[in-house]
């Protein structure tokens, strides 16, 4: 036939489909009339690269596919060898190295995080590695409004690849209320200083939209985040996040408790109508029912609508003090606890 090894190998390295056709083509040369010794060759040529490709080529029984495989800056070609096969990424150490010296592929090898998302040959991950393929497809990420630290995590690592929820919490946690909810796109391997930084920033541009109008709030940034993270829990509606605002500012300034519930949420996961009269003497400095004025921080990430409606607090001059909603997510506004009882009595004891 006057095929060199080389060309087989060549042919592989470029496609395992190429190594189909060059099989389909012994095996014609093989039935052809050659003379008996030829098919002979042939035979075991056939055989030894069976041998060759169930044990060596093909991808391991257990290969991780969408796995992140990480080759570290200044690995040698025998640590990569051994750390790739004890991954299950390849099924010969000896192999793989015989490969890569065999095209000089030794001389050019790309560091860096890879994925696989699906069982390939040896030749496939030389290749891969030697033009530093890596596959890092980005992660949609969509982070809700009003989503704690916590939450973010959890989201994380159902989307991340080797995603480190206590690291993330860690460096998170100074900047509860400044992760912006939104839509990310985040490579698989990015770090969590990467992901945090990238929602402070986020936030920090979104907040160029309210700041002046926050400003005149005569709050500090962390007081309006903090502030506008409760008006973020305490309603869905743009009109009546802004009464509430309103009111909870209107408290403030007489230096009357907040008495928001949704600090329960932060506190215990509890909602309105799961805080029991004992939950309400937590000390806690995140109750509001017993410690006037803001709580230390953020009970989450405000959206920028509750941003928008913190900054810009409608009917501060009807001096409302009281609100509350019914099941059906309607808010009532009154002026005096009197009023307050008299809505609560009919729009939610009576129901």
């Amino acid at each position: 036939m006057g095929l060199h090894k080389n060309d087989i190998f060549n042919e592989s390295f470029d496609s395992e489909s190429k190594i189909k056709r060059f099989w389909r083509e012994v095996w014609r040369n093989l039935t052809s009339n050659a003379n008996f010794k030829s098919k002979i060759m042939l035979f075991i040529a056939i055989v030894v690269g069976v041998i060759i490709y169930f044990d060596f080529v093909r991808a391991p029984s257990n290969f991780p596919s969408n796995n992140l495989i990480s080759i570290s800056e200044g690995m040698n070609i025998s640590a990569i060898a051994k750390h790739l096969e004890d991954n299950n990424v390849i099924r010969s150490a000896t192999f793989f190295e015989w490969i890569v010296r065999l095209y000089g592929a030794d001389k050019k090898m790309f560091a860096g995080d890879y994925i696989f998302k699906h069982p390939v040959s040896v030749f496939e991950v030389v290749k891969r590695i030697r033009i530093g393929a890596y596959g890092l497809d980005p992660v949609v990420v969509r982070v809700p409004a009003g989503g704690t630290v916590k939450d973010i995590a959890s989201i994380l690592e159902e989307k991340m690849i080797k995603f480190d929820k206590e690291e993330f919490v860690n460096v998170a946690n100074k900047y509860e209320g400044y992760l912006f909810p939104d839509t990310y796109y985040f490579l698989p391997n990015a770090s969590p200083n990467v992901i945090v930084g990238t929602m402070v920033d986020n936030f920090f541009d979104k907040y160029e939209e309210v700041k002046d109008d926050a400003e005149k709030t005569g709050l500090t940034l962390h007081e309006f985040v903090t502030l506008a993270s409760i008006v973020e829990l305490e309603a869905w509606k743009y009109e009546d996040r802004r009464k509430i605002a309103g009111v909870l500012l209107n408290r403030l300034d007489i230096d009357m408790p907040l008495q928001v519930d949704v600090s329960f949420v932060y506190l215990m996961n509890k909602g309105t109508f799961q805080v029991t009269k004992s939950d309400m003497k937590n000390q806690s400095p995140y109750n509001t029912y017993v410690h006037k004025g803001l709580p230390p921080g953020p009970l989450g990430s405000p959206s920028l609508s509750a941003m928008r409606a913190t900054a810009n607090p409608a009917d501060r001059d009807k001096k409302w003090l009281f609100y509350l909603a019914d099941k059906d997510g309607t808010t009532y506004f009154s002026k005096t606890y009197e009023q307050h009882l008299a809505l609560k009595r009919k729009y939610i004891d009576n129901r």
